[in-house]
This record gives structure tokens, sequence and C-alpha cells, in this order.
């Protein structure tokens, strides 16, 4: 159980950089979620912690040891990979086993730790079975004991959920969840899914285009993105981005939107905007933050009206769907409260949850 502490650190193929000058401190016993779209760099950096991809620049050090030449079998990790690598000719205690017989376990030592491990992963009735016998929840817990009983100083998880149906996702993340819990060890944890990221972090790591776009709490990041990419990618259905102005008149600001829309600016924002008065901006604002028109609940609520275009019932709740100019909105509704499509419906926004973009730079002012 270690901090890892990664600087500046690189990644080249040839003239395609997969990973630009990261810098990243995990803390001991920490569980840290990289998270971000196919091609991100996200695995690279995990690879690269583990010592399965060469580092082209910068320093990874587990502890207060620099690794960056030290073998994989030296690093004193344990990686759960999203095929499991498991070996089909061995028994469930055969595979959990066999890295500690390579390092010359006592025999009892290994029987006790694989014992633990299938308790804590409740696999024991499987212990003589062979992986082909196995469910594919099954073969996951499997290896996750198998970097159980080793005690490593971290964990590296790379999609380990990715080959699972969707029920069993949802599951193996509070397994998962539960382990850490009681294996107090430091975690990588790598994933495109940001509902895993968010429900298994204690802290994420967004990276976009082999960089990190922003690092902090599943709250934070839904609370207060930095950046265009990590409010749309963090939080379903995803933040509407919508074309904007910012008015002024007088002490009185207002987002001024295509339709005639024009929505109130919190008080405490006003100074934060000034520079941006007359330019164009996007309007960022979550569907959940936009429901059918209600009893306001805040102080910063607003009311206006649109022509519903689509619907999609989800049971607890129904996404409507509706134009602002030429840009599709996303609402979060009361089954009961929505109109019919084609049909005006009222609506009622928190404008306390706006996002305001500078598109120049797409970050969040």
């Amino acid at each position: 159980m270690a901090e890892i502490l990664i600087k500046n650190l690189y990644k080249r193929y040839d003239d395609t950089e997969a990973v630009r000058g990261i810098d990243l401190d995990i803390a001991h016993n920490e569980f840290l979620v990289l998270v971000g779209p196919s091609g991100c760099g996200k695995s690279t950096t995990l690879r690269m912690i583990a010592g399965l991809e060469e580092i082209t620049a910068g320093d990874i050090y587990i502890g207060d040891r620099l690794i960056n030449n030290v073998p994989p079998r030296d690093r004193d990790i344990a990686m759960v990979f999203q095929n499991y690598a498991l070996y089909p000719h061995m028994t469930v205690a055969e595979n959990m086993s066999f890295g500690l017989k390579l390092r010359k376990t006592s025999r009892q030592e290994i029987e006790r730790r694989v014992s633990e491990a299938a308790d804590i992963l409740n696999i024991g009735e499987l212990l003589q079975r062979r992986p082909r016998q196995l469910s594919g929840g099954q073969r996951q817990r499997v290896a996750m004991g198998r970097a159980i009983v080793r005690n490593p100083q971290a964990f590296l998880f790379d999609e380990p959920l990715s080959n699972l149906d969707a029920k069993l996702r949802v599951q193996m993340r509070t397994e998962i969840k539960k382990i850490h819990q009681r294996v107090q060890t430091t975690v990588v944890y790598v994933t495109h899914d940001q509902v895993e990221a968010m429900t298994l972090a204690d802290r994420i790591v967004v990276m976009n285009d082999g960089i990190i776009e922003q690092v902090g709490t599943p709250q934070e990041m839904y609370d207060q993105p930095a950046t265009r990419f990590v409010a749309g990618f963090i939080g379903s259905p995803a933040m509407n981005f919508v074309p904007c102005r910012i008015a002024a008149d007088n002490d009185d600001f207002h987002v001024e939107l295509a339709d005639g829309i024009a929505l109130p600016v919190p008080a405490e924002r006003r100074q934060r905007y000034t520079e941006v008065v007359g330019k164009d901006m996007v309007f960022g604002i979550r569907p959940e933050h936009i429901t059918e028109k209600r009893a306001h609940a805040g102080a910063h609520e607003v009311d206006f009206a649109a022509a519903i275009e689509v619907l999609e019932p989800m049971g607890i709740d129904t996404m409507v769907f509706f134009n602002i100019g030429p840009t599709d909105v996303c609402a979060r509704s009361q089954p009961r409260a929505v109109s019919g499509v084609g049909e005006s419906m009222g609506f009622t926004i928190d404008m306390a949850q706006m996002h305001l973009i500078d598109p120049a730079t797409n970050r969040v002012i």
C-alpha cells in the first residue's frame, strides 16, 4: 500500500503523443479512476504504471521508489484485465495461487491467503472449478482474487467490467467498492464509463487527447466542471450546450438564447461574467435542472415554454426534447406532467446550476 506519484509523463509512438506531460499524485489507499473516451491515454498511463509500456519521458514513483526501469514483476503491484487472463487448465484455487508459488511462498501461507480472498469475494465454493465452468462475473471475481492474494502495494484495473452485461456491471461495481473498503489498498482504475467512474472513485481524473482535463471528487466534477469536455462527459444524460450571449441592462444580466428566450443571471455571478458581456458564449445546463413547470423551490428558478419534439419515457422520469433555435435540448420531467409531441410545454429552469463556457478556450467561466 503506497502513494503513486507521476511527474511530467509522456508516451510517444513515432510521431503520435498518446500521453502528453501529465502530473498526478495518487494518495495511499485512494481509489482513483482514470476516465475518458477511447484513445485519450488512460490505458496507456495505467500500462506505464504497470511496466507494460515503456516510458518516453517523465517519472513514476511507487512510495519513495522510482520505478521507471523496474521490471513489472518487481513493482509490487497487481493488475486485473478486462479479459480476466485466467489459465484455462488450472482450477480457481490454482489460478489464484499461481503467482505466490512463483515467489516460493509456503504452502500454508498460500492456503491461508487463497481462503481469505475467496471469503472476501464469496467464491469459496468455486475453488475446484475451472474457468470454463464459471460465469463472466465469477471469472472476474477470480481475477480479483488472484490480485488480492498477492497483497500488493497497488491494484491496477483495466476496464474490468466491460465484458459483462449491464445488470452484472452494476452488481460488480458494488462488489469492487466493498472489496476496496475491506482491502485497504491504493487502486488505479481505468474505464470509459462515466457512471462507473462516478460510483467507484474517491477522485476522478478525466483525460482527453493525452492530457488531464480535470481532477476532482465525483461531486466536484458534476457541480464544477472546468471545461466543456468535462461538463459534457460527466453526467447522464449529457449536459445541454446552447449558443448564447450575456446581455447587461444596468445591474441586471441575462442569458440571451434563440427564439427570444432571456434568462436572468444570478446576482452572485454578474461580476464573473462582466468581461464577456456581448460576446458569443455557450450556455450549459444539465437536463435535470430543466423540469416541467412547477412551483419555484429556489430564488433562481424561472419559466419558459417550448414545443416538444421527442419524448423518451424512462419509467420514473421522461426525457423531453425540444429546440432552442437550431439546438436540441433535453429536459427531465415527471411522466404525468408531459404534454404531447408537437404541443407547447412549460418548463422551469434552475439558473443557479448554469455554466457559461467560452468557445474560444472551451473553459467554464
